[in-house]
């Protein structure tokens, strides 16, 4: 048996899922989620083969919810959504279904994922998905999202003080803590606000505003003093751009 997740939050839209896999009866509808939240929790009990999966839901949105989630099941998109997310998925999901979808569609979609299904590649798939598609989501501009335990912690991007790269993690700092992140600083470097965030080393992001003064270290070097009081490096190349931006 093939175990699936149906995870939207439009109760009609599971109906339909279901009713359309009444025709496949080796894939078994292990849970339904009506949101990320539940979505995740799910995933981790289950462990299923293959989700659908929408886009725009309640709490987290669908890409936001993946990026919680290893391994990665197979995902196929359902959803609504407008063009920039379908494009950005179609190379790398299973496959993706506008609503509303015929149910001739949505076999199309089945047959495609019995066709080409290979663990290693759906989670090689949704990490280069991850890395490359989120930054079209409007809320990855505006918030992170992050798992600690059981929990799931929603961090908004003005609260974010610095990030540090910790191996093949991100480490994100703020007042309250700090928070692991499985991406890697190059990626956070081209999504965030340049206007607002600025990489001053090859390990450190830094939130401008956090900025009280630079002040030079060793030889050639700087480091900047954050409101804080901690000291982060500042590289040469670094230097110039945080400058630029201050209006120094």
């Amino acid at each position: 048996m093939i175990k699936t997740i149906i995870i939207d939050d439009e109760p009609l839209a599971r109906d339909m899922i279901k009713e359309y896999l009444h025709t496949y009866p080796f894939i078994n509808v292990v849970q339904e989620c009506g949101d990320g939240f539940e979505g995740v929790k799910a995933i981790s009990q289950h462990q299923p083969d293959l989700i659908f999966l929408d886009v725009q839901m309640p709490k987290i949105n669908g890409f936001e919810m993946l990026e919680l989630v290893s391994p990665s099941p197979a995902v196929i998109f359902t959803t609504a959504f407008d063009e920039y997310a379908i494009k950005a998925f179609e190379a790398h999901a299973v496959d993706y279904l506008l609503k509303p979808f015929s149910k001739e569609r949505f076999d199309k979609a089945i047959q495609k994922w019995k066709q080409h299904h290979n663990p290693a590649a759906d989670n090689a798939g949704l990490k280069e998905l991850e890395e490359e598609t989120l930054a079209v989501s409007p809320e990855q501009h505006n918030r992170v999202v992050v798992k600690t335990g059981n929990n799931i912690r929603i961090i908004p991007m003005h609260e974010i003080l610095y990030l540090q790269a910790d191996d093949d993690y991100v480490k994100i700092h703020t007042k309250e803590g700090s928070f692991l992140k499985k991406k890697t600083i190059s990626y956070y470097e081209k999504v965030m606000d340049a206007s607002q965030f600025v990489r001053v080393h090859r390990s450190y992001i830094i939130q401008v505003s956090q900025v009280t003064r630079i002040e030079p270290y060793e030889k050639d070097g700087h480091i900047a003093i954050l409101k804080s009081g901690e000291k982060i490096p500042i590289s040469k190349t670094g230097y110039p751009k945080l400058k630029l931006i201050l209006g120094l």
